[in-house]
């Protein structure tokens, strides 16, 4: 579990909510959450589980960009040819 002092908890319920869109789907047995405004992915039995999961990755995610702590190199981004 992440603790903040009593300055960042303080700054951090100063500020305003972010809304950001998901998009859900299911696969299977699983309820699948991606946020569109944030690379971040979860998932859950319920959609309302991975709607919940999400928004905790989301929140860890915010947090870990804050810190300017290093989650991994940047992925290579290439198009890819598909035959329909």
């Amino acid at each position: 579990m992440i603790k903040l002092d009593h300055h960042e908890a303080t700054r951090r319920s100063a500020l305003q909510i972010m809304r950001l869109t998901a998009a859900i789907a299911r696969y299977g047995d699983w309820f699948v959450a991606q946020c569109l405004g944030v690379d971040v992915a979860s998932q859950g039995t319920s959609l309302e589980e991975a709607r919940d999961n999400l928004a905790e990755a989301r929140a860890l995610y915010l947090i870990l960009e804050d810190e300017d702590v290093q989650v991994g190199e940047c992925p290579v981004i290439v198009p890819i040819g598909l035959a329909v």
